[in-house]
């Protein structure tokens, strides 16, 4: 077996695209597709995913084939504990991947790339700068305020408040200050715990589901925040998804579900740009494009902006007998 792939980062959070060794992946849609992989081929995430070939905070881009009339490309999302339903980083990643490789044609000055996510269809913007592809911004699934302003205590007696918002998927968002943090002072240990205290508790004490589909309809991740809008200067958030992964990009679809919350609460009008910094202090823009519908929600379709990078290819075999080739994690 020989799984090859290309590696690529988005403002520092890891993206290996599958090139080639995976079998078909069988569904009629996007969602079965993805439950497929989960439920048939799992172990090839794990082989891609973790170590000794990945790492606990590897991500990763399977192609598959679409199935939206339209669809230039569709793809599942990996991660440690099985797959996303939207992946800005990804998404701004497999842009410029697409024209590169040839699976759209360069159209200068930019060229559309139609990407069919688990979510649905998202519109990626490549730039075509000296005829290569460039920055990369794109247009995701209908945004929208799930739940404003609640209020949970955590297993250690702190309340919190927090929003729970939806860009391709659900995000409790909260301030970081409430467990007394600061961004370029406190310990990402400390952020990563803050933000899965929130997202067990979230989970536990609120049902969360999508008008659209029930396979959407889960807690991705939590996102703490600056308490920042991101207008006269960047504003902070970490993104902590998955079994407690830590996405070093400010996160597009957590910039995706934070546009919608400040939407909501008219904290950010259409067109306005603002400015989103990760841990690692890689930078999103994010605006929204336009007001929409999502079922009984009133809801934003947001442009968000980043850039990505080559970093690498590989190919990866498993040998006869290597138990732990096919994967471990270690935290």
């Amino acid at each position: 077996m020989t799984l090859t792939v290309v590696d690529m980062h988005t403002g520092g959070e890891p993206v290996r695209i599958v090139t080639g060794g995976y079998p078909p992946v069988l569904g009629a849609t996007i969602l079965e597709k993805r439950a497929y992989a989960r439920d048939t081929l799992d172990h090839l995430r794990k082989l891609l995913i973790f170590e000794p070939r990945g790492h606990y905070d590897m991500y990763g881009a399977l192609l598959v084939e679409p199935s939206l009339p339209g669809a230039d490309l569709a793809v599942l999302f990996l991660h440690n504990e099985g797959y996303s339903t939207m992946c800005g980083h990804a998404v701004i990643a497999l842009g410029r991947y697409a024209v590169d490789h040839g699976l759209v044609a360069a159209m200068a000055p930019v060229t559309t790339v139609n990407i069919e996510c688990p979510c649905g269809m998202v519109v990626a913007h490549v730039e075509i700068e000296n005829g290569r592809a460039g920055s990369v911004s794109f247009e995701s699934v209908p945004a929208f305020l799930y739940e404003a302003d609640r209020e949970v205590v955590l297993l250690d007696g702190l309340s919190i408040r927090f929003d729970v918002a939806y860009g391709g998927a659900f995000y409790a968002i909260a301030d970081c200050r409430q467990w007394g943090l600061a961004f370029g002072v406190s310990r990402v240990r400390d952020f990563v715990d803050a933000a899965t205290a929130l997202s067990a508790a979230v989970k536990a004490q609120f049902a969360i589901v999508h008008p659209d589909a029930a396979d959407l309809g889960f807690l991705y991740g939590s996102i703490l925040t600056d308490g920042g809008e991101g207008s006269s200067q960047p504003t902070g958030n970490i993104c902590v998804f998955a079994d407690a992964e830590v996405d070093r990009s400010p996160t597009g679809s957590g910039v995706t579900a934070r546009l919608a919350a400040m939407h909501a609460k008219g904290g950010v009008a259409i067109g306005e740009q603002r400015v989103f910094e990760s841990i690692v202090g890689s930078r999103f823009t994010g605006a929204v494009a336009k007001t929409v519908r999502c079922g009984p929600y009133d809801a934003i379709v947001a442009r968000v902006a980043g850039r990505a990078f080559y970093t690498g290819r590989a190919e990866f075999t498993l040998e006869e007998g290597d138990g732990l080739g096919q994967g471990f994690l270690l935290r």
